[in-house]
């Protein structure tokens, strides 16, 4: 008997499993008098091929837009023509909510919107036959299989751009779990060779969007932090295009292999090795960095809330009218904002991965077929092994670009501390949104002094987000302390949200304001010493500072008027 080694249990035999369901399904069926099925079938789509890659051009949206200047950079790097959707507005919403179903998620109402305010303005403005743009553009977008509203977003798409008069507009969609479009003549590439300029732009992007957010709210010449950051990324991003397709790994460690590199024939492999031991974007970042350091001058002394941005994906991420520009918002009434990155839903996707690896151990034998103890063991081990790398990847190279920009951005937190700080509270089994992850930042964020206030962003009726405000009831009944507002968005409501958004600010302006006194208090210096000490040393007045946090002290001002002082002293 075929015995499995992990539970001493018979092991089965997937192909008799699945005709047993099937006899099993029927037999049913005809007991009951019910016809055979017939399944609904998505329908066939014409597919971006290679051979138009040069004259059809992808439409991308959905995240900042300084990822997406530089998404467009790694684009024309990669031989693609790239346009960016503009960042969606209110009557975007109203064309999405009018072409589409009810109930939906805004995001897509939004976005999808905006691609047909868009494709209206190629034809009525630029006098584009319709024929040419469904046959010249297409729109490339995540895409999953659930369990939110999210595995919706592809069908929604094809049905707005149908109602809205582009019937066979193409949606190109790359699931998260699966990056295989099964056809080695597609157009779109999605392969280590796309994936890793990719992931490089958007963790370039994530440190820049956090040190905007950190320094303009302390900017002494208002604007200048805008147009410093506007100069560095179209510079960074001109650097992007500019990479070769096939550098090899260059310095020291085109000597280090010279002889081993050649023989590797994996040529994913070759661009994993360039990418870990080459520089191409280490000395732009680090010009970049200079250039903020010597163009910005910020004043620390000016006491701000930290808010801390947390929810779901695009709602934590954009910056229009998708989330009641919320993030303009809370700087315009004093807040210093922190946003999330793209990284962490990186470092989430590849840990969950992780995790369900791990539970389905010993299971691989009905899944996958194998015929013995140790090809599932090898399964798993490999399995293990390419995920831990992926995942130690990804930390490896967002740290490496912090550190050229000056270190100051928050570096990724561990994923496994998250799910530690989360699991008394929402079970990280429990997948779709951001699953644990609002419990997890929340808790990470008040034991580490992070933040005076997290705000939570996500569309109406969002299942997941909608757990994890259940969830939070629990976490602020163990830790009152704790300022948290949970916010979501729509095309309507935003005097609402800025309403409660004030009153929850005003809460962590207290705190803010109590947490500077006490530390000047500390000091035992008033602040027009703290001040005038600054302004005799000019490397306090420069935004990249390195300023030690103290313990149980989340705001910057508070912080820096107790390294003030410790150089005074």
């Amino acid at each position: 008997m075929n015995v499995s080694k992990n539970t001493g249990q018979p092991r089965c035999d997937a192909k008799k499993l699945a005709s047993c369901v099937a006899a099993e399904r029927e037999r049913l069926e005809r007991e009951a008098g019910l016809a055979p099925l017939r399944h609904l079938r998505r329908e066939a789509e014409r597919p971006f091929l290679l051979s138009e890659r040069s004259h059809v051009t992808l439409l991308i949206g959905g995240l900042s837009s300084r990822h997406h200047l530089l998404l467009q950079a790694v684009g024309r790097a990669l031989g693609y023509r790239v346009q960016v959707l503009p960042t969606p507005t209110k009557a975007d919403y109203q064309i999405g909510r009018e072409f589409g179903d009810n109930g939906m998620c805004n995001p897509v109402y939004f976005n999808a919107g905006a691609l047909v305010h868009y494709l209206r303005r190629l034809r009525d403005e630029e006098g584009l036959p319709t024929e040419q743009i469904i046959r010249e553009y297409v729109v490339v977008m995540p895409g999953s299989c659930g369990p939110c509203r999210f595995g919706m977003y592809e069908a929604e798409y094809r049905l707005i751009l149908r109602n809205s008069g582009f019937a066979g507009f193409r949606v190109i969609v790359f699931e998260q779990r699966n990056f295989d479009q099964g056809r080695e003549e597609m157009g779109l590439e999605l392969s280590a060779r796309t994936f890793l300029p990719v992931f490089c732009a958007l963790f370039i992007g994530d440190l820049l969007n956090e040190l905007a957010y950190q320094i303009r709210p302390y900017e002494v010449e208002p604007g200048r932090t805008d147009a410093v950051f506007a100069e560095v990324t179209q510079a960074l991003a001109e650097h992007i295009a500019a990479k070769p397709a096939d550098s090899g790994p260059p310095g020291i460690a085109a000597r280090l292999l010279a002889k081993m590199y050649p023989t590797i024939q994996n040529r994913h492999v070759q661009l994993v090795v360039e990418q870990l031991l080459g520089d191409y974007y280490e000395p732009a970042l680090r010009a970049a960095a200079a250039r903020i350091q010597n163009d910005i001058e910020v004043d620390y002394t000016r006491p701000k809330p930290v808010c801390k941005i947390t929810g779901e994906f695009w709602a934590q991420t954009t910056e229009g009218a998708g989330n009641f520009a919320l993030f303009s918002f809370l700087e315009a009434h004093g807040a210093e904002v922190l946003v999330e990155s793209v990284a962490t839903w990186f470092l989430y996707l590849t840990h969950q991965a992780w995790r369900r690896l791990r539970d389905e151990r010993g299971l691989s034998g009905c899944k996958h077929g194998h015929g013995a103890w140790w090809s599932e063991a090898l399964h798993y081990r490999m399995s293990r092994l390419k995920l831990g790398l992926g995942y130690r990847l990804v930390r490896r190279e967002y740290e490496r670009f912090r550190m050229a920009l000056g270190g100051t951005a928050h570096a990724p937190v561990d994923q496994a501390e998250l799910v530690r700080l989360a699991a008394p509270y929402y079970n990280p089994n429990c997948t779709g949104g951001e699953g644990h992850l609002e419990i997890g930042k929340t808790l990470y964020c008040h034991n580490h002094a992070i933040a005076h206030l997290v705000l939570s962003l996500k569309p109406f009726g969002c299942l997941p987000s909608t757990q994890s405000d259940g969830a939070q009831a629990a976490v602020q009944s163990a830790h009152p302390e704790i300022t948290f507002l949970p916010i979501e968005t729509s095309g309507e409501g935003d005097a609402n949200a800025y309403s409660r958004v004030l009153m929850a600010l005003g809460e962590a302006k207290e705190k803010c304001r109590g947490e500077f006194e006490e530390c000047l208090a500390r000091t035992g210096r008033s602040l027009d010493e703290i001040r005038s000490y600054a302004a005799r040393h000019p490397e306090l007045r420069r935004p990249l500072q390195h300023i030690p946090g103290h313990r149980g002290v989340a705001g910057k001002a508070a912080n820096f008027v107790l390294h003030v002082a410790k150089l005074m002293s």
